[in-house]
């Protein structure tokens, strides 16, 4: 048999997916011709024609198919499967109180992630979420609006500031705080906790500690007359209506004023702060424990990708990764071992997650900036660059691994990029 037709056997007997898993370079070598010219014929084709073999004669959800194109039909290069790496707020429960709403997205709906939760709330003007405390630490991302937020310090000392879009706010667990929205219409903010299983539905309240108290001992430890005790809440408030507060300075003084003010910072300007890396491609804004010294267990980033750019090709060695998409459309691969990958489609208000030093990357698909967050149950950001990794080896050996040449390899970026423009 010539060599000609050796070639086209090989190429025939192995597909785009299957050619993934032949473990002989040299095989692979030899047949990567012949596969080219067959995916490209069949891709002329399918064009002309459709694809037979991934078309649905069927019934199909049109809404989801045009929002999720490489979700229903994956790029050859996608193989096996690695779990769940999406889940959407819009699909979760969302409770809905007078005087605002939440809803969550949490290891029972996504269940590889056993580090962190999510919670999407809202709250009117004046409107409270309730006093309360946590098992786990909370991370704030203030996507609308304005609100005020108060947190106790073991020592007694009290911080009490206002947010607004793009603050974040860090109050570790078991330390009393609360939100309110403040005019003119309120705030939308994410909520991160450090733990897979959290729930929102189950925080300990103010309310309801008073309410499953005896009278006596309300009176005993408090000064409180019957009288009183009788107008305490009967029952959880959780979110609830109230008046606007007066002015920051007011709340400030009425408390104590400067002697009884937390040293501790426990909120950060992220979306004002200046770029951690600005490229053609996008910025990013990188916030950990390092620049904001109370958010000790979560580390984030907040990117911006602009149309035609890319979230590089990278891993996080330190962390698992779950995002939250705030504008924008995308779509994402993550490869893992033994030779899986999948690819997923993102739009605003889709949480991602990715495990924990698998490679992958976020490629802005629309006409918009994408907009998205990268969080991390960490006290430290860390990334590594494929990119930059083949930079800083030697030539021949990257030749080795990848058989281009040393003029091809100078061609790759160097230095990290975080976000490129292709």
């Amino acid at each position: 048999m010539n060599d000609e037709m050796k070639s086209t056997t090989i190429a025939e007997r192995v597909s785009r997916r299957s050619f993934l898993e032949v473990g002989s370079v040299a095989l692979a070598t030899a047949a990567f011709g012949g596969l080219a010219a067959q995916a490209q014929q069949r891709e002329d084709t399918q064009k002309a024609e459709g694809d037979h073999s991934s078309s649905n004669p069927g019934q199909e959800n049109d809404v989801l198919l045009h929002q999720n194109p490489n979700t229903n039909t994956p790029p050859p290069t996608d193989h096996g499967d690695i779990g769940p790496i999406w889940y959407s707020f819009d699909l979760a429960r969302k409770r809905v109180e007078e005087g605002g709403w939440t809803h969550q997205v949490t290891q029972r709906e996504l269940p590889p992630s056993t580090d962190l939760t999510g919670v999407n709330m809202r709250l009117t003007a004046g409107s409270f979420r309730e006093l309360h405390w946590h098992t786990a630490d909370e991370w704030a991302y203030m996507l609308y609006g304005n609100a005020r937020v108060t947190v106790l310090n073991p020592d007694g000392t009290v911080f009490i500031d206002d947010v607004g879009k793009g603050d974040l706010w860090y109050f570790p667990a078991g330390f009393p705080h609360s939100i309110q929205g403040l005019g003119p219409d309120g705030c939308e903010f994410l909520l991160v906790f450090d733990e897979g299983l959290f729930s929102e539905d189950n925080t300990f309240l103010i309310s309801e500690w008073v309410a499953h108290t005896p009278p006596e001992v309300l009176s005993k430890n408090s000064n409180l007359g019957p009288s009183d005790i009788a107008k305490l809440p009967k029952d959880e408030l959780y979110i609830f209506p109230a008046d606007l507060p007066r002015s920051l300075a007011q709340d400030r003084d009425a408390v104590g004023g400067r002697s009884v003010q937390a040293a501790q910072q426990y909120t950060f300007k992220m979306r004002a702060m200046t770029p951690t890396k600005k490229t053609q491609g996008g910025e990013v804004r990188v916030v950990d424990s390092h620049i904001f010294s109370a958010s000790k267990h979560i580390a984030a980033a907040l990117v911006t990708v602009k149309p035609g750019g890319m979230r590089e090709l990278h891993w996080h060695p330190n962390a698992s990764e779950w995002q939250f998409y705030i504008a924008g459309k995308g779509r994402m691969t993550i490869y893992m071992p033994p030779g899986r990958a999948r690819t997923m489609d993102f739009t605003a208000n889709d949480v991602g997650f990715v495990p924990a030093v698998a490679g992958h990357y976020i490629e802005n698909t629309g006409t918009t900036d994408l907009v998205f967050l990268e969080m991390f149950k960490a006290d430290k950001f860390e990334d590594f660059s494929l990119n930059n990794w083949i930079r800083r080896l030697p030539p021949q050996m990257v030749t080795s691994h990848l058989n281009i040449d040393e003029a091809t390899i100078r061609k790759i970026p160097a230095e990290k990029q975080e976000v490129l423009m292709r």
